[in-house]
């Protein structure tokens, strides 16, 4: 991974190899990002994407190991007992051009990932909801 700051804004370039949700919470920890949005593009040829299933409290979660584009990936860094919290979104594009998205739970890099990270000042943290969702929800303190 390589990046520069911009004001506000880090671009980032990942490079083949490197899988994307660690890279990014390892990159948030280091520069200590607490609160941020992100996007990206790019090329993977694995990919662990999720749908979360509220009224069974469950992700559902599938692998795909093949060529496939980045098309949109869409999502934040905020925290969760003080640690770095990654909340992304991924859609894929397949080689009979159809398109699948979900939660991004791992992606791996094919080719290359450029990414925008836009700071923002301040903290948001996550709270688990156990009363209605079981999902980890922004708390503001």
């Amino acid at each position: 991974m390589e990046y520069r700051q911009f004001q506000d804004t880090y671009v980032i370039r990942m490079d083949r190899g490197e899988e994307i949700v660690a890279s990014l919470t390892a990159f948030c920890e280091q520069e200590g990002v607490k609160l941020a949005s992100v996007e990206a593009l790019g090329a993977a040829d694995h990919a662990v994407i999720g749908l979360y299933d509220v009224g069974a409290r469950q992700y559902h979660r599938h692998a795909f190991d093949e060529p496939m584009e980045i098309t949109s990936l869409l999502g934040n860094v905020s925290t969760k007992d003080g640690r770095t919290y990654l909340h992304l979104h991924i859609n894929l594009c397949r080689a009979d051009m159809s398109v699948i998205g979900g939660h991004l739970n791992e992606c791996r890099i094919s080719a290359t990932c450029e990414m925008f990270v836009r700071r923002l000042d301040g903290v948001v943290e996550r709270k688990l909801d156990e009363a209605v969702t079981g999902l980890n929800l922004y708390e503001f303190l």
